[in-house]
This record gives structure tokens, sequence and C-alpha cells, in this order.
């Protein structure tokens, strides 16, 4: 069986469920056109804003976070398009008259005024966007202005903006959530109410990516200052499976899944809990667009492994799984099993086990013994042993 990676959500047809998130690599109509030729399914542009807005970048804006040569986190304050409002109007049309089957949704941002969120809107109605997708979530940057996560992080403002929205909006309209929150849940309730057709999820965390030790400088250095800025890349993407999966318990609203997707197998997880659809960014700015080549070949021969038609068959497999912590079984422990053809008997998870709490396992004669009146089948043991050598099992 061959399966597809065609979808359709809200009537947008998607060949593929790869979308570039609204970002740098989305900030010029030529970078765009260059990422639907290499395969991407679709496109979030960089969030545009009246052009009366202003906007003054800092420099540096980027910094990273390495284990060991991987980069799994970034940090940026940079703001939003610099282009003007009909540069995007005559890019949306160029890039459609060339690649009409790709999707393409305009991100936007303004003020907390009415006319300006509406007259944004009625002036891209014109052009063959797909949909909207209002950017209520920036961190850093806008806030300070009202706007971006101080939309996002209140129920009410958020309703009324997606209220507005839609009395004017002639396409789906899906609100960008910040996970900067204490309840997404309670702000998803707030724009569904107000008749968002979508939800996109999530922004970056709000972060601070440290401090050069030798120099007590932040990694992030403007002239010797620094701010918090989103952070995203790896190291976010618990918090972003978390929110969608929260999302999808609460909500039937189509979701545009994104936070620390990497590979086929990232994007397959955040299908898994509820995205249709899923959005790429940091991974694209570190690694480029070629990135989709192997993630389109992924996902299709993980589908078709499992026996799955379409993506549909495998939205919301995880979804039952979860729950809170009090439905969790608790009457059967998983011990840990050791292999000890594979043990090199280095006693480190003897020490690990014995400084954090429990005391189950010794080193017995070059055997590891465990204790199973002493063992609470943490599992900690087996992420620990550096040969692999401890699994569990109920």
């Amino acid at each position: 069986m061959t399966a597809t990676l065609h979808t359709n959500i809200l009537g947008i047809d998607f060949e593929n469920p790869f979308l570039l998130a609204s970002a740098p690599p989305t900030a010029l109509i030529e970078s765009i056109d260059k990422a639907f030729e290499m395969g991407w399914g679709g496109a979030v542009l960089k969030t545009i804003t009246p052009d009366n807005l202003e906007m003054n970048e800092a420099s540096l804006r980027y910094a990273i976070l390495q284990n060991k040569k991987r980069i799994i986190g970034f940090q940026n304050i940079e703001l939003l398009s610099h282009q003007t409002v009909q540069y995007w109007c005559d890019g949306i049309k160029q890039l459609k008259q060339k690649h009409p089957t790709k999707v393409i949704i305009a991100s936007i941002m303004a003020p907390v005024e009415k006319n300006a969120w509406q007259g944004l809107v009625k002036t891209l109605n014109n052009t063959p966007a797909d949909g909207f997708e209002l950017n209520f979530s920036c961190p850093h940057g806008m806030p300070e202005k009202g706007i971006g996560m101080a939309i996002g992080t209140d129920a009410e403002i958020s309703s009324k903006i997606t209220t507005w929205v839609k009395e004017v909006a002639q396409k789906p309209v899906f609100v960008k959530l910040s996970p900067n929150v204490t309840n997404i849940v309670h702000i998803t309730r707030a724009v569904e109410g107000a008749h968002a057709d979508g939800l996109a999820a999530i922004n970056t965390v709000q972060g601070f990516m440290g401090l050069d030790l030798h120099t007590l400088q932040p990694l992030l250095n403007v002239n010797g200052k620094t701010a918090y800025g989103g952070c995203s890349g790896a190291m976010v993407k618990p918090i972003g499976l978390r929110c969608v999966a929260q999302i999808r318990q609460a909500s039937t609203l189509p979701i545009l899944g994104m936070g620390g997707i990497s590979t086929w197998e990232d994007a397959a997880q955040y299908i898994a809990v509820g995205s249709d659809a899923v959005q790429v960014c940091t991974e694209v700015m570190l690694s480029g667009y070629k990135i989709i080549g192997p993630m389109l070949k992924g996902l299709q021969t993980y589908l078709e492994e499992k026996g799955f038609a379409d993506i549909h068959a495998l939205k919301n497999k995880a979804i039952e799984q979860i729950c809170s912590h009090e439905n969790l079984p608790k009457t059967l422990l998983a011990y840990p099993q050791v292999n000890h053809d594979l043990c090199g008997r280095c006693g480190k998870c003897v020490t690990i086990c014995s400084e954090s709490e429990h005391q189950a396992l010794r080193l017995d004669d070059g055997y590891i013994i465990v204790n199973k009146e002493r063992c609470v089948g943490c599992g900690l043991c087996r992420f620990v042993c550096p040969a692999g050598a401890i699994t569990t099992q109920l």
C-alpha cells in the first residue's frame, strides 16, 4: 500500500503536511519560492504588520544551547517582517501563480485596535492566500508594545481580536497560541468561543540562554545587554507536544503543531497527539530547506510500514493514552532486567540508585542484583547505564 501525505484542512488542500513556520525562512518571496521548489507543502509568512508599526532590531539576536556538537536549543530576539503590506500582497500573488498547489498562510499582528486588525485582514483578503494566522504569541519585543504575547496571555483580549478578525475574514483563521501561560486550554476555549477556525501551537518559549562564565556576559550579547527571548529547537519539543495534546483533549479544531520539530519522527509524534499538519522553523535555520526531502520520505515510509493510508490514520493515536496522574495504573512495578553479557560492571547504576533514594541495586561478585523489596520501578537505572544493559519489565 502506498500512503499519501495529502491532507485537507478547513477546505485547504495540503499536498503534504510540512509547512515552514512564520520566521526568517519565510521573510522573502524568493526564499519561499526556493522552499516550494524543494518540496515544502506550504509556508506561513513572516508576520505582517501595519506599515506604521515601528520595529527596531537588535544585533546580535541569536544564541544557542549545545550538547557537545549538537545544537539542541536556540534563542532569538528577532522581530517581525520589515516588508510592507504591499510587498506581501504582490508576493503572495506571484507565489500562487507559480505554485498554485502550495499553501500560503498570512501571519498577521497589529495593535489592539479594531481598525488596525480589520484593515490588515481586508487588504489581505484580496490576495490568494489560503488563510490567516493570528500571531498572539511573540514573547519578545512586541509585548512591550502591548501586542504579541501580551495578547496571547489574556483570554479576553485574545477573544476580542479573534472576533474582530472573524467579522471580516474571507479565509480560515488560525490563532497561534503561546506556551507562556499557566493554562493553554483556557486561551484555547476563549478563541474557540470567538469562532476561530483553527489553532497553531506553539510559539517560542520565553527563556534566558545563559552566561559565558569567563566574561560573565550573556550568551545573547547585545553590546553587553540582553533580553529574555524566544527559545526553540529540540529543547522545547516536550513543551510543544504537551500543549498540542492538551489542546486536542479540549478542542476538535484543526491544529498546526510546531515546536522543536527536526525530523519526520518529531512530526509523526505531533500528528499522533492531535496535529493536522506541522510547521518547522529552527531546524531549517540550522540545516536549510533541504531537510524536507528526508522528512517527506521518512513520514511516508513510516505510514506504509504501520499500514496507515494517510496521516489521518495516525492523527490522535496517542491521545487516549494521556491522562492525569491520578488515573495512571499504580498496581504493577516495572523492575529492571540486567543483561549481564552487556553489563560492564562499572557500578554506575548502583551508585545512582543509592544516591537517588531507593538503594535497590548492588554489585555482588560482578553481577548487578535487584532488591525487589526496595525497588520502586522508577526506571532511572536504565537511563544511566552506559552499556545499555538494563531494561524494564512489568
